[in-house]
């Protein structure tokens, strides 16, 4: 069985800037030389071959998986037709190797996750006094009475230092 790379997954209501954090997160894991890898969890049919592009029409045309490939990047494309989503564990295992995996995303999965929080969004129920997977909140506001670390939701260096701490990333990214 292969081992998963360590997760860490940021959680959130809309609006909470959950996108926002894992961009910095994975800039910052980047920046101190981790490879890093991400999952985003889509609540929606997406599209990333949209219009008239050749993909598209591959796919349009009943492929039931399209491989784009360039020399800058590729992607497959899966269509799931009538099947379920695919299982979270997975998604991870066909990740290529890496240091850490950020997953935005994921609410209720139970993998140590950073809950989000921003007065701009419209619920303001905390997940972490629900869920014993959040391992602390960023928050852009004052939170009182957390049982959890509280990180300004913009001070990424401190959020990652705690992120490195909780899942042991230099030893592991050393060994």
């Amino acid at each position: 069985m292969t081992k998963l790379p360590p997760l860490i997954g940021i959680a959130g209501w809309k609006n909470s800037g959950k996108t926002t954090l894992a961009v910095r997160l994975i800039e910052e894991f980047t920046r101190r030389g981790y490879r890093v890898a991400s999952v985003k969890h889509a609540h929606h049919a997406f599209q990333i071959d949209d219009g008239d592009t050749d993909s598209a029409r591959h796919r349009r045309a009943g492929s039931g998986q399209v491989a784009i490939v360039s020399s800058e990047r590729w992607a497959l494309v899966t269509e799931l037709h009538d099947a379920p989503e695919p299982d979270f564990a997975d998604v991870i295992a066909a990740l290529a190797p890496c240091d850490v995996v950020v997953v935005e995303g994921y609410k209720s999965h139970p993998i140590a996750k950073i809950e989000a929080r921003r007065t701009a969004s419209r619920e303001q129920r905390p997940l972490s006094r629900e869920d014993p997977t959040v391992i602390a909140v960023a928050a852009d506001h004052s939170v009182v009475g957390e049982t959890v670390p509280v990180f300004a939701l913009d001070d990424i260096a401190t959020i990652a230092d705690f992120v490195e701490a909780h899942l042991k990333l230099a030893a592991r990214a050393r060994a």
